[in-house]
């Protein structure tokens, strides 16, 4: 049988909503959007740059603890309510991604909490030794 198990960060919004922040389906890990708040104290800066570099932090986490890296991630959408956040964002996404460079969508869309910037949902392949 095929493992399945949930990871959770702690974020309110999980329990609020009820979902979990990452799921690793066999091989496969699928990274919940995640947002720039940092769940340790709930709270999130105004600043784009801030709040993608923590997403990446968040997310890493939970790759990390689904055994994987970003140099596993084959699938990364970015959401966000203005287009012109993007591009400040880019050098902290190289430096997370620009080595395994996955295939990336980015959509502007409005996000649930008005003081989210950006989101950010990654697919990941576990390596054959996990």
């Amino acid at each position: 049988m095929t493992e399945r198990r949930a990871i959770f960060s702690g974020s309110s919004f999980e329990e609020q909503v009820g979902y979990a922040r990452a799921v690793v389906d066999g091989e496969h890990v699928h990274v919940s959007g995640t947002t720039g708040f940092d769940y340790a104290t709930m709270t999130i800066s105004d600043d784009i740059v801030d709040q993608a570099e923590q997403c990446l932090r968040n997310i890493g986490t939970a790759l990390d603890e689904a055994g994987c890296t970003f140099a596993d991630v084959v699938r990364v959408r970015y959401m966000l309510p203005d287009r012109d956040d993007f591009e400040p964002c880019w050098p902290a996404i190289h430096r997370a991604l620009g080595a395994n460079r996955p295939a990336a969508t980015m959509i502007q869309c409005g996000l649930s909490d008005p003081r989210m910037k950006i989101e950010i949902e990654v697919y990941a392949r576990r390596p054959a030794t996990v």
